[in-house]
C-alpha cells in the first residue's frame, strides 16, 4: 500500500492538469501582489487590523506557497527536460519490432527499459539490451534488434548513472564521443552493437565508472562487412579510468597498442575482470616491474597471437579464480606454480601448442579449489599420476591432443580427502582423446558417478569395454572411437538412459546388434558404428531420434533399413560399405527435410524398373526434382551415378563439401555446375571421365571460399585459365592426369594459401612461371610428366617449406641450382628424373637433412659423386615422416601424395607407405666415382 500510494503521489505531481497549475498560479501572484501592496498601506495599518500572532501566520503562510511555487517550477522543468531527452533518444532510433510501444505519455519512469530516482524523476538507468543476443550472434539478425542513431540529448540526463545498449545493431556507425561527458556513469555496456572505427579516448573522463563493456561481434560468427572494425590506437586514456572494476573489449583491435596495454592496465588497482579475448593482440606478454593487480580474480586473453612465454606474474596474484590464455602460441614451460594458486577455480591453456610440461608433476600440486581445467592441444608428456584423485571439486578435466603415454593408472588416490566414496566425486567431463595411452580401460572410470563426458578416441587403448562404464547413469557422451578395442559392445548399453552421443567407430569391436542394445536410449542424438551386424526387426521403430547416423561397414543390407523412416531429425547419413545392394526407396528421399551430409558411397546400389543404374525410381534422377532437403555435405564417392551430372545439385546451395569421385560421370562440366553454392569448400570429381574445358569466367565470384580442389583422372582439354587466380581461398589444387596443353598461368600466385599443387601427368609446356615463388605456404609441387623446359626460376627458393617437388619427365635444363642446397632443407621428396640438367652434382645436396627419396637419373649431369651425400641424415635414420598425406583437413579432403620409384627398372607406385621409401637413384648421368655408405 506505501509502495502504491508513492507511486500515486509521485504520478500526482508529475502531472500537468490545468487545475493544479491555476492553483499554484493564483498563489504565486498572490505573492507578488503582496510584495507590491505591503508597502504602500503601510504596517502601521495592519499592525492595527492584526494581531502580532496573525501577522507571523500570514507571513510563514506566504513563504510557505512561495518555497512551493519554485520548489513545483523547478520539478516540474526537471520532468520536462527528462521527458524530452528521452524522446529525442527515442527518435533517432529504428525500433521495427515495437520494443519501445510504452513510451508515450507522461509517467517516462515507467516506460520500458527506464528506471528513475524515487521521489525525483531523475532518469538513473537506461536498459535496452536485446533480449535475444543469441540470434545475432549466429547470423540471423533478430527482429528485436534497435538501429539507428544514438542522439546526444542523453547528455542532459544529468543523473544518468548506467546504460545497457548491448546486442543491439548500430552498423556502420562510431561509438559517439558525448559518451564521455556523461560523468555520473557507472556501468556502460555497448557491447554486439556492431559499431565501427575508433573507441573514443574521452571515455577517460568517466572517473566513476565501474563497469565497461566494448565487446565487439566474433568475426567468425558475424557479417565480415562489419566485424572486427572497433580498433583502439592508444590505451593510455583508460589509466583514468580509476574506479574501474570490470573492463570486456572482446574481438576490438588491439594490435596498435603493442605491448604497454600490461602496464597500463596494472594502474588500475580496482581491477577485478578483464576481458581481451580475440583482441590481435601479439608477441611477448611484458612483465610489470610492480604487479598492482591486487584485486584481479578473471583474466581471459583467448584468441589472439601472444607468442610468449607464459607470464608469471600471474602467479603473484594470489586472488585469480580465472585465467584462460587458450588459442594462442605461448611456448616454454607450464609453471608448476599455477597449481599453488589458492583460489584458483578455472585455468585454461589449451590450443597452444607448445606448452611443455610433466603432467605427473603438474597434477601433483594441491590445485586445492580447482573446478575446470583445460591443457588440450599442447605438448605435454608423461603418464597420468593416480594422485588425480585428490581433485575434490574437479568438474571438468581435459587433456586430450597431446603426448601422454603410459597405461591410466589402475586406481587413483584421494577418496578420504574429498570425504566422499567414490573418486573424483564433482567431476563430470572427462577428456583425454588423441595422445598415446594404452593398455585398457580402468574400472574406476565406472565409479565416477556424476560422469557426463567421456573422450577416449585416438588413443591405443585395447581390451574390452568394462561393464562398469553401465552403472554411469548420468552418461550423455561416450567417445571410443579410433582406438583397439576388441569384443562386442555391452549388452547393456540400452541402459544408459540419458546417452545422447555413442561413438565407437573405427576400433576392433564385432558383434550383432539386436533392438535390446537400443531399448532406453530414447534422447539419443548421434549414433557412430563400424563392423556390427544390424539384426532386429522389419517393423522395428527405434526408440530415438537421431541427428547423426554413421554406420559404415556394418552389415545393414542389402535392403535400405525400413527403420530409418522414422528418423525425421536427420541431418547427417552415413551409411557407406554398408552392404546395400538394393533401389533407394521412394520414402528415402521423402523423409529428411532437414538432411546436410550424406553418405552412400561403396555399396552395390542396383538398377530400378525405370532409370538403369541410378538410385531412385522417381526422385534421384528425375530432371525436374526438386529435393525436400538442403545439403551441406554430399558423399557419393563410388557411386554410379553418371554418366551425366544431376540435374537436381542446381538447388542444393548450401552445399560445402562435394564429393562425386569415381561416379561413372562422362559428360562435360556444365557451366551451373561452377555455381552450384558460394559455400562451396571441398570439390572433388576425380576419376570420372569429364570432357571438355576449365571455365574461362571468373569462378572466383562463384565459389570465393573453396580451399580444395580436385580433377584428378579425368579427360579435360584446354588450358588452364587465369581465372584460377581468382580462386584465392584455395589450399589444394590438383588437376593432374588430364589433358590439360598450354603454359602454366602466372595467376596460380593470386592463391597464396596454396599447400599443394599438382599438374603432373598433362601436356603443359613452356617455362615454370617465377611467380611460383610467391607461394610461401607451398609443401607439395608436382609438375611431373610435362613437356616443361627451361632452368628453374631461382624465385622458388623463397618457398622454404616445401617437402615434395617433383619435376620428373620434363625437357628442363641448365645446371642443378646450389640454393636448392640452402632453401629446401625440409625437402623429402626431390625427383627431377629424365629430364636435361647438366653440370656439376653439387655437395651441397647433403644439407637436405630431411630427404628421403632423391631421383636425378636420366640427366646429363658430370663430375664425381660428393662423398658428402652420406651426410643425408633421413635416409640413415629409423625413422618415418608423414608425408603421404601433407594436407588432410580432419574430414575426408584429403589430398594423397604419389610418387613412382624405379626400382630395378620396375615403376612402383607409392601413395599410403610413402613414408616407408628410402631411395637415391643418380642412373644415367656422366657422373663418375661411387656413392659411399656409411
Amino acid at each position: 500500500m506505501v509502495q502504491k500510494r508513492r507511486q500515486e503521489d509521485k504520478t500526482f505531481h508529475i502531472s500537468s492538469t490545468g487545475r493544479l497549475r491555476n492553483r499554484y498560479s493564483s498563489h504565486c501572484s498572490a505573492i507578488s501582489d503582496f510584495g507590491q501592496v505591503l508597502p504602500t498601506r503601510g504596517l502601521d495599518i495592519y499592525m492595527e487590523r492584526i494581531s502580532v500572532i496573525g501577522l507571523v501566520l500570514a507571513i510563514l503562510y506566504f513563504i510557505t506557497i512561495e518555497i512551493a511555487c519554485n520548489g513545483h517550477s523547478h520539478i516540474d522543468n526537471n520532468v520536462q527536460s527528462e521527458q524530452k531527452a528521452l524522446i529525442d533518444f527515442k527518435n533517432g532510433l529504428k525500433d521495427t519490432n515495437d520494443r519501445l510501444s510504452s513510451w508515450k505519455g507522461s509517467n517516462y519512469c515507467n516506460w520500458q527499459g527506464i528506471s528513475c530516482e524515487n521521489g525525483t524523476g531523475f532518469v538513473v538507468a537506461i536498459d535496452l539490451h536485446n533480449p535475444y543476443p543469441l540470434e545475432n550472434v549466429y547470423g540471423n539478425q533478430s527482429s528485436m534488434n534497435l538501429s539507428g542513431v544514438i542522439s546526444p540529448s542523453l547528455i542532459k540526463l544529468k543523473y544518468l548513472k548506467y546504460i545497457d545498449l548491448s546486442f543491439n545493431s548500430f552498423r556502420a556507425i562510431p561509438i559517439p564521443p558525448f559518451f564521455g561527458s556523461m560523468k555520473n556513469l557507472i556501468y556502460l555496456n555497448l557491447s554486439h552493437c556492431e559499431f565501427i572505427g575508433a573507441i573514443p579516448s574521452n571515455l577517460g573522463n568517466l572517473s566513476n565508472l565501474q563497469s565497461l563493456d566494448l565487446s565487439s561481434q566474433d568475426t567468425y560468427y558475424s557479417d565480415f562487412e562489419y566485424s572486427s572494425v572497433l580498433f583502439i590506437e592508444n590505451i593510455e586514456w583508460m589509466t583514468s579510468l580509476v574506479s574501474l572494476k570490470h573492463l570486456s573489449a572482446n574481438n576490438v583491435n588491439l594490435s596498435m597498442v603493442g605491448r604497454q596495454w600490461v602496464d597500463v592496465l596494472n594502474k588500475l588497482p580496482m581491477l577485478t575482470e578483464l576481458h581481451l579475448d580475440g583482441c590481435n593482440l601479439f608477441g611477448s606478454i611484458s612483465s610489470p616491474s610492480f604487479v598492482n593487480f591486487t584485486a584481479l580474480a578473471l583474466i581471459s586473453m583467448s584468441f589472439n597471437r601472444f607468442n610468449s612465454m607464459f607470464p608469471k606474474w600471474l602467479l603473484n596474484v594470489s586472488s585469480l579464480e580465472w585465467v584462460d590464455i587458450s588459442l594462442n602460441e605461448l611456448h616454454g614451460r607450464i609453471p608448476l606454480g599455477l597449481g599453488e594458486l589458492p583460489n584458483l577455480q578455472y585455468l585454461d591453456l589449451s590450443w597452444n601448442y607448445h606448452l611443455k610440461g610433466n603432467i605427473s608433476q603438474l597434477l601433483r600440486k594441491s590445485w586445492k579449489k580447482i573446478e575446470f581445467l583445460n591443457l588440450s592441444g599442447n605438448d605435454l608428456h608423461g603418464s597420468i599420476p593416480s594422485s588425480i584423485g585428490n581433485f575434490c571439486n574437479l568438474k571438468y578435466l581435459s587433456l586430450s591432443y597431446n603426448n601422454l603415454n603410459g597405461i591410466l593408472p589402475e586406481i587413483i588416490n584421494g577418496t578420504k580427502n574429498c570425504n566422499s566414496k567414490s573418486p573424483l566425486p564433482s567431476l563430470r567431463e572427462l577428456h583425454l582423446s588423441g595422445n598415446q595411452l594404452m593398455g585398457k580401460l580402468p574400472n574406476w572410470l565406472g565409479e565416477l558417478k556424476n560422469l557426463m563426458r567421456l573422450h577416449l578416441s585416438y588413443k591405443k587403448l585395447e581390451g574390452t569395454i568394462p561393464t562398469s562404464l553401465l552403472t554411469l547413469q548420468q552418461l550423455e557422451h561416450l567417445y571410443l572411437e579410433w582406438n583397439e578395442l576388441n569384443g562386442s559392445i555391452l549388452d547393456g548399453i540400452g541402459q544408459l538412459s540419458q546417452l545422447k552421443a555413442l561413438s565407437i567407430y573405427s576400433n576392433q569391436l564385432s558383434g550383432t546388434l539386436s533392438e535390446q542394445h537400443f531399448w532406453k536410449l530414447s534422447i539419443l542424438e548421434s549414433l557412430s558404428l563400424i563392423n556390427f551386424r544390424l539384426n532386429v526387426s522389419s517393423n522395428w521403430v527405434p526408440p530415438f531420434q537421431v541427428k547423426a547416423l554413421s554406420m559404415s561397414s556394418c552389415h545393414i543390407g542389402p535392403e535400405f533399413p525400413a527403420w530409418l523412416q522414422s528418423q525425421k531429425n536427420l541431418q547427417r547419413l552415413r551409411l557407406s560399405n554398408a552392404s546395400i545392394s538394393s533401389c533407394i526407396p521412394n520414402w528415402f528421399w521423402d523423409i529428411f527435410l532437414n538432411l546436410r551430409s550424406l553418405d552412400l558411397s561403396n555399396n552395390q546400389l542396383q538398377e530400378s524398373n525405370q532409370l538403369s543404374g541410378t538410385l531412385s525410381e522417381q526422385h534421384f534422377w528425375n530432371s525436374n526434382w526438386v529435393p525436400p532437403f538442403q545439403l551441406r555435405y554430399l558423399f557419393m564417392g563410388s557411386c554410379h551415378i553418371g554418366p551425366a551430372f544431376p540435374g537436381w545439385l542446381q538447388s542444393q546451395k548450401n552445399l560445402q563439401y562435394l564429393d562425386l569421385s569415381n561416379a561413372s560421370i562422362s559428360s562435360t562440366i556444365p557451366n551451373w555446375f561452377w555455381k552450384i553454392s558460394s559455400n562451396l569448400e571441398y570439390l572433388i570429381v576425380s576419376h570420372n571421365q569429364l570432357q571438355g574445358h576449365l571455365p574461362n569466367s571468373n569462378i572466383g565470384e562463384f565459389l570465393p571460399n573453396l580451399l580444395f580442389l580436385s580433377l584428378l583422372g579425368n579427360q579435360i582439354t584446354g588450358t588452364i585459365p587465369n581465372s584460377i587466380g581468382h580462386l584465392s581461398s584455395l589450399e589444394v589444387i590438383d588437376f593432374s592426369s588430364n589433358n590439360l596443353t598450354g603454359r602454366i598461368p602466372s595467376a596460380i600466385n593470386n592463391c597464396p594459401s596454396l599447400i599443394v599443387l599438382d599438374l603432373g601427368n598433362n601436356n603443359l609446356f613452356g617455362r615454370i612461371p617465377k611467380s611460383l615463388g610467391q607461394l610461401q605456404l607451398l609443401k607439395s609441387l608436382q609438375l611431373n610428366h610435362n613437356k616443361l623446359s627451361g632452368e628453374l626460376p631461382s624465385s622458388l627458393r623463397n618457398i622454404t617449406g616445401l617437402n615434395v617437388l617433383d619435376l620428373s619427365y620434363n625437357k628442363l635444363s641448365g645446371q642443378i641450382p646450389a640454393w636448392i642446397g640452402t632453401a629446401f632443407t625440409n625437402l623429402v621428396i626431390m625427383n627431377l628424373r629424365s629430364n636435361m640438367f647438366s653440370g656439376r652434382l653439387l655437395s651441397l645436396l647433403s644439407n637436405l637433412s630431411s630427404l628421403h627419396v632423391l631421383d636425378l637419373a636420366q640427366n646429363n649431369l658430370t663430375s664425381e659423386i660428393p662423398v658428402t651425400l652420406v651426410e643425408l641424415n633421413a635416409m640413415a635414420q629409423d625413422h618415418n615422416m608423414s608425408i603421404s598425406s601433407l594436407y588432410d583437413n580432419g574430414s575426408n579432403s584429403r589430398y594423397e601424395e604419389r610418387l613412382i620409384v624405379i626400382t630395378k627398372g620396375l615403376s612402383l607406385e607409392y601413395t599410403r607407405t610413402l613414408s616407408l621409401v628410402v631411395s637415391i637413384d643418380l642412373s644415367n648421368n656422366n657422373l663418375s666415382g661411387e656413392f659411399l655408405k656409411e
